[in-house]
């Protein structure tokens, strides 16, 4: 097997190697979370069209609540993530996900009622905040700390890959239907009739490959630990990084679990500590989607359309967009070990909000086509190598071991409220500030969130989990 020199701050405490090979096989399969939420989040987007027509979805309400669905089974499983790990593991969580991602997919794309397609979507939903929480989470627990960066970045790299599959799926089908069509004629279209269902129901290839991989990953250690599982952790760790490794980790959580027990989770929570913890992962939550970014998935027919770009361009233009996506993420694993966290967010804010304010600027000029195009790629660029990325990595790495399945569970709820109130509230100041007016409001917010980083959020490249917890203290 193949192995490697540790090196980080914690290494000098003990000789280790780490089994990279086992330690990828782990991430990647927990990984695939991340693909499923991406994929299933964005596969919406491209079915669309066809499933309002089939389903004669005519009142905006309709369509809004069709699209934002979703969001209620995002929250929703964000808060049963955090007690469900604590109490089942995280591994039965993600395998839990996984067969939410394989019925729901199936049964919303086969749905013969808008009233059933609602519910599976929700399900689906709750898959994504199962997978959202628990996928990351689990990579930082099982990641030794020169690693952890780039292991829990692979989620988000999965996420983008899913992403960029769902957005040429929905091109590719789409552009089989020509603009003029009638719509008497598309409603008789296979792709309104079944088009749409194959969409939904791709996402049930992957999650069966999950649903495989699951049972070959371990436990997290660190879980294994709270629940007074010290051999079993310790022969985990042992496979991960050798006898040495595995006793070093040990202690360090052992004595950083001793603090408190699991019975009192939530009486932690009253600690100053504790809160400012979480009114960080909180904001580093909000700052990820008041950003705007994800404007530029959710909405990016609606954004191109006003610069000027017909339908076959718009279609094609999203493609770029995921690509763009994917690019800058695989940048962002090779050097968030290297550059650190907060240089790369501080970086990240700084770009995105340079980017919106100029955006902002070609709009209010009239500088449309390839000048809108080019600054919301460089938008999506920065975003993806900083704040998309790193706040994942920021929110499993900063809380203590003994509450950090709850403190993510409320960081990552908070998320979807404020993804939410981003695609609510969008149409609402495009229709009163313009889309110049918009991407500089999101501009400033950019700019306020640096502030926020740069004063707030600590550095964590390099220190192991309970280093971390130990400097906070």
């Amino acid at each position: 097997m193949q192995v490697a020199p540790l090196a980080s701050a914690s290494s000098t405490a003990y000789e280790g190697e780490l089994r990279v090979r086992y330690v990828w096989m782990i991430a990647l399969v927990a990984a695939m979370g991340g693909l499923l939420f991406g994929y299933d989040w964005v596969v919406i987007g491209g079915a669309k069209p066809f499933y309002e027509s089939y389903f004669h979805l005519n009142s905006a309400a309709q369509v809004g609540w069709a699209n934002s669905c979703a969001l209620v089974g995002c929250f929703v499983g964000s808060l049963m993530a955090g007690r469900m790990s604590d109490s089942l593991g995280r591994k039965k969580v993600l395998l839990f996900s996984a067969l939410l991602f394989a019925v729901s997919s199936v049964l919303t794309g086969w749905s013969s009622s808008f009233a059933t397609f609602i519910t599976w979507r929700i399900v689906g939903g709750g898959a994504i905040g199962l997978a959202s929480n628990v996928s990351p989470m689990y990579i930082a627990e099982i990641s030794p700390a020169a690693w952890r960066g780039r292991l829990v970045s692979l989620n988000q790299l999965a996420l983008v890959i899913g992403i960029l599959a769902a957005q040429i799926a929905n091109w590719r089908i789409a552009e089989k239907m020509p603009e003029h069509i009638s719509q008497t004629m598309f409603a008789a279209s296979w792709n309104a009739q079944f088009g749409w269902r194959w969409m939904f129901t791709a996402v049930t290839i992957p999650s069966i490959i999950f649903l495989a991989a699951i049972p070959l990953i371990p436990e997290s250690p660190r879980w294994l630990v709270a629940r007074g599982k010290p051999e079993a952790a310790r022969r985990i760790l042992e496979r991960i990084g050798g006898i040495a490794y595995s006793e070093h980790e040990l202690q360090a959580v052992t004595e950083s679990l001793s603090v408190s027990t699991g019975k009192h989770d939530w009486r932690a929570f009253r600690s100053p500590r504790i809160l400012k913890l979480v009114l960080i992962g909180v904001g580093l939550a909000v700052l990820q989607q008041a950003s705007g970014i994800n404007i530029l998935f959710n909405y990016a027919e609606e954004v191109y359309r006003s610069a000027g770009y017909g339908v076959n361009d718009i279609l094609f233009n999203i493609v770029v967009t995921g690509t763009i996506n994917l690019i800058f993420t695989i940048i962002a694993m090779l050097l968030v070990d290297r550059f650190g966290r907060r240089r790369l967010m501080l970086l990240g804010c700084l770009g995105v909000g340079l980017s919106h304010v100029a955006a902002s600027f070609a709009y209010r000029q009239g500088l449309h086509g390839t000048w809108v195009l080019v600054l919301t790629l460089c938008a999506i660029a920065c975003y993806a190598m900083s704040l998309a990325p790193v706040t994942w990595v920021l929110i499993t790495e900063i809380f203590p071991n003994r509450v950090r399945a709850r403190a993510v569970s409320i960081s990552v709820a908070v998320l979807w409220i404020a993804c939410f109130a981003l695609t609510y509230t969008f149409p609402l100041l495009n229709s009163a500030y313009g889309t110049a007016g918009t991407f500089l409001i999101y501009g400033l917010i950019c700019f306020l969130g640096a502030f926020f980083v740069f004063f707030l959020v600590p550095e964590t490249k390099g220190k192991s989990l309970e280093q971390i917890e130990d400097e906070q203290a």
